[in-house]
């Protein structure tokens, strides 16, 4: 089984060798990368709540396919200040104590995570 996470505890990221440009461009423009990944997490729980994304997502995916991506701009980086983004963004609203159901949703059993050489590298 999976050991939970507790407050303060590391966690793992790793890039795929073939990772989007635009994904490396995102987390090398980021000044703090773990706030901003924690600020998409709270932005995904105030719309879908807790659920496990794999299975709601594409293993697969094509970002220059999605519709805010380029598409309709026809700009690969549709945001390239602040200002810009803050305008275009809805403001975050986290859930109040009333919005919350008294019964907590049920967890999928996931499988255990893999280590491999090249993480134990990383961390040292």
């Amino acid at each position: 089984m999976k050991k939970k996470k507790q407050p303060g505890d590391n966690i793992s990221l790793k890039t795929k060798k073939n990772e989007e440009p635009a994904v490396l461009d995102w987390i090398n423009s980021q000044t703090n990368l773990m706030d901003s990944i924690r600020y998409l997490i709270e932005l995904e729980i105030s719309r879908n709540g807790v659920r496990n994304l794999q299975t709601h997502i594409p293993a697969e995916r094509d970002l220059s396919a999605m519709p805010a991506f380029g598409k309709q701009t026809g700009d690969a980086a549709p945001y390239r200040n602040e200002e810009t983004a803050a305008a275009a963004e809805p403001e975050l609203r986290l859930p109040q104590a009333a919005d919350v159901p008294d019964k907590q949703p049920a967890y999928a059993e996931l499988p255990d995570d893999e280590i491999d050489e090249e993480d134990i590298e990383s961390w040292i």
